[in-house]
């Protein structure tokens, strides 16, 4: 019996563009504590969790407080100004289509990564925050993901940890050579070409497991 297929995506700028919304944050904790952050470097790193971004601005003693004053605000600061990616809907709709499930693995803090979902009317089958690089794994095991969509090579170690096919998109911070060489098995431009290569992918399938 053939199992059900099943797609982890990342979230930031896989899934979102949550650049707009982060920069706002940022600009409001720089204000609100006194320390400078420069906004615009900071969301050129998108894809690592927030502590490893704070470490840049903060003494270590304060990264927790500071953890929980930029969760404050994110609700309020940044969802609105938040776009989908190109294609991003289309591509939940693909998988969907090809009747399998679609799952959302971000190390983004969770309750923030369902608000952005939900503003934007994408409504994958599960969301799993707080989960970075290889620690995907864990969730994309649980759920069975045979593919697993992001956009850095935090997203490229976390599918291969998972035994799971790197599809990487060169929409983020890492470029197309870079994720080639963290092994991504596949690398797309953006998400516009994720349903074609999903319906290459599962006419493929077949023959793949007879081999």
């Amino acid at each position: 019996m053939t199992s059900l297929l099943t797609v982890g995506f990342d979230l930031d700028m896989t899934l979102i563009d949550s650049r707009p919304g982060i920069r706002a944050c940022y600009l409001a904790m720089s204000e609100r504590t006194g320390t400078y952050i420069d906004a615009d470097a900071a969301v050129t790193r998108l894809g690592p969790p927030l502590a490893l971004e704070l470490a840049n601005w903060f003494p270590e003693e304060v990264i927790p407080a500071m953890s929980d004053l930029y969760r404050e605000i994110y609700p309020t600061m940044a969802i609105e100004p938040t776009p989908a990616m190109a294609g991003a809907r289309e591509a939940i709709a693909a998988v969907r289509a090809a009747g399998g499930r679609a799952l959302v693995v971000t190390a983004k803090y969770e309750s923030n990564a369902k608000l952005h979902l939900a503003h934007l009317g994408i409504e994958p089958d599960a969301v799993v925050g707080g989960l970075w690089a290889e620690r995907k794994a864990e969730a994309l095991r649980d759920y069975d993901a045979s593919v697993y969509v992001g956009d850095h090579v935090g997203d490229v170690r976390g599918a291969r940890a998972a035994g799971a096919l790197s599809v990487a998109v060169a929409t983020g911070p890492c470029d197309a050579e870079e994720l080639r060489a963290a092994g991504a098995d596949v690398v797309l431009d953006d998400l516009g070409a994720f349903p074609s290569w999903l319906a290459g992918y599962r006419e493929a399938e077949p023959a793949a497991s007879r081999a």
